[in-house]
């Protein structure tokens, strides 16, 4: 039975770098990955580094063709929404995710894997997170309230065993600036029905509007999504870094397509106080793949 990374389930961390990297030279992919695999967590007690490791599924393609899944594809191209809302395509060749209890862990152990890689990618995309009131995002709402159990999620994010990739996951991985001072002055009434949730405790609202955030990103319509979502930035600049994990990424491109208004013509209210500025889809493999490619 093949092992799933054990970073996608690392609920309760503290800290968290997202590094994503592009391979200077496609001659050298298999150097690269070799790489990229041969990164391991710092050998201490105290402050322990959880990986996620993701390539893009091109790229893994090209690398092990018998260990990839046969439709999945990189974030290519933009996703044109109704009135003028874009989601940028920004797919890089590589991420690792670090979390962990401790920045100043998260933070050497970053410098470490950027030195690995020198010569062999560039580092594209580095952002940092935190958590923001134990569970909340930084529209003051509770993040990630239908999100399946710990028991429940490896059925929704792992391919099964016997396919190409089993015990991989499709991670969707986007930053999402907010217009803070917009949505505070928003009354509450007004942004729960933009939510579709109450603020306080995060009931799903009986009547919620047809654009509101919950009604566009159903997972009874589009099937179930592990959210290991985060807030990043400065006092002035920042939001959200969603990180979604599916066994099928039908279920994400389907759940960008209904919030940029593509699915019913109705566009997520949410996206009028947040901005996407980035997109890529990984594949993030078993540990058996990985160790592979040593």
């Amino acid at each position: 039975m093949l092992t799933p990374q054990a970073g996608i389930f690392a609920l309760g961390t503290s800290s968290h770098a997202y590094l994503e990297f592009d391979l200077l030279d496609p001659k050298h992919i298999t150097a690269f990955a070799s790489a990229i695999s041969n990164i391991h967590e710092p050998r201490t007690t105290t402050g322990g580094v959880n990986f996620v490791i993701g390539f893009r599924p091109e790229l893994w393609r090209n690398l092990v063709p018998h260990d990839a899944p046969s439709d999945i594809t990189g974030f290519n191209q933009p996703i044109q929404g109704i009135e003028n809302f874009t989601m940028p395509a920004t797919q890089r060749d590589a991420l690792i995710w670090l979390s962990g209890s401790a920045y100043d862990v998260i933070f050497d152990m970053a410098r470490c894997v950027v030195q690995d890689l020198n010569g062999l990618a560039s580092l594209g995309e580095e952002t940092s997170s935190w958590p923001y009131r134990h569970d909340r995002d930084l529209t003051g709402f509770i993040d990630g309230s239908e999100n399946p159990t710990l028991l429940d999620a490896p059925a929704d994010v792992l391919l099964p065993e016997g396919v190409p990739g089993a015990a991989g996951s499709v991670l969707l991985l986007q930053k999402w600036k907010h217009n803070t001072p917009a949505w505070e002055a928003t009354p509450v009434h007004q942004q729960e029905l933009i939510m579709g949730r109450t603020k306080p405790d995060s009931i799903e609202l009986e009547n919620k509007p047809e654009d509101s955030h919950v009604a566009r990103t159903d997972q009874d319509k589009f099937g179930n999504i592990f959210r290991r979502n985060m807030p990043y930035g400065t006092v002035d600049n920042h939001g959200t870094v969603f990180v979604g994990f599916s066994s099928d990424q039908k279920r994400l491109s389907k759940m960008l397509d209904s919030m940029a208004g593509l699915v019913n013509g109705t566009r997520d209210a949410l996206t009028r106080y947040t901005q996407p500025l980035t997109g890529s889809y990984y594949f993030v493999p078993s540990v058996e793949s990985l160790l592979r490619l040593r």
